[in-house]
C-alpha cells in the first residue's frame, strides 16, 4: 500500500510537469524586431552579407519560435535549428546569410517568423538591398553555374566535359520534318 501510494504521488507530479510544458505554445506574448525595415548599401552580385537581427520578448511568457521561412534560397539561416525560444524581458539574435549571386537590381526579402505571437499568426522581417553587376557585366546563369563548380574542385567537369566542347544533339521529330521534306 505504501509503494502504491508513492508511485501515484510520483506519477501526478510528472503528469503535472507535462502539462506546464505543454501549454507553453498557448501563452501568448509580444516581441519587437529591433530596426526592422531596413535598407541596406549596395553590394556587387555575387558578394554575401551576414544579417542579424535583435528579437526582444516584451511580454510575460517565453517567446517560442516555431518556424522560420525566408522568401528566397539566397538567405540561409545561420542557426543550427528553425526554432528557438527567447525568455521574457530578453532578446536574442537571429543571423542570416545573404547571397547576392542570382540577384541584379533591388531586391525586397521578406522574413516570415511564426511562433506564439499575441494577435498574430506570424511575424516578418523585411530588408531591401540593392544588387549591382560587377564592372557592367552580368554573367548569366551559366558562367555563374561554371565559376561554383570550379570553386568546388570541376569535379564534374572531369566527368562531363567542358561546356564548349559537348557537341549537339537534334529533336527527333525535327530529323523526320528536314528528312520528309526533301
Amino acid at each position: 500500500m505504501r509503494y502504491g501510494y508513492f508511485n501515484s504521488c510520483l506519477v501526478f507530479t510528472i503528469a503535472v510537469l507535462f502539462s506546464g510544458c505543454l501549454n507553453i505554445k498557448d501563452r501568448k506574448t509580444t516581441m519587437e524586431i529591433e530596426d526592422n525595415q531596413r535598407h541596406y548599401y549596395p553590394l556587387v552580385a555575387g558578394q554575401q552579407k551576414d544579417l542579424s537581427f535583435k528579437i526582444k520578448n516584451t511580454g510575460k511568457n517565453p517567446l517560442m519560435i516555431s518556424d522560420i521561412i525566408t522568401s528566397c534560397g539566397c538567405l540561409k539561416v545561420n542557426d543550427d535549428s528553425d526554432h528557438f525560444s527567447v525568455p521574457p524581458g530578453k532578446d536574442r539574435l537571429l543571423t542570416l546569410s545573404y547571397n547576392s549571386a542570382k540577384n541584379i537590381g533591388y531586391v525586397k526579402h521578406y522574413v516570415t517568423l511564426y511562433g506564439n505571437f499575441e494577435g498574430a499568426d506570424f511575424k516578418e522581417i523585411v530588408f531591401d538591398i540593392n544588387v549591382v553587376p560587377n564592372a557592367m557585366y552580368t554573367k548569366d546563369y551559366e558562367e555563374l553555374y561554371t565559376e561554383e563548380m570550379n570553386a568546388e574542385g570541376g569535379f564534374k567537369r572531369f566527368v562531363d566535359g567542358d561546356e564548349n566542347n559537348k557537341g549537339y544533339y537534334m529533336d527527333e521529330d525535327m530529323g523526320k520534318s528536314i528528312h520528309n521534306n526533301k
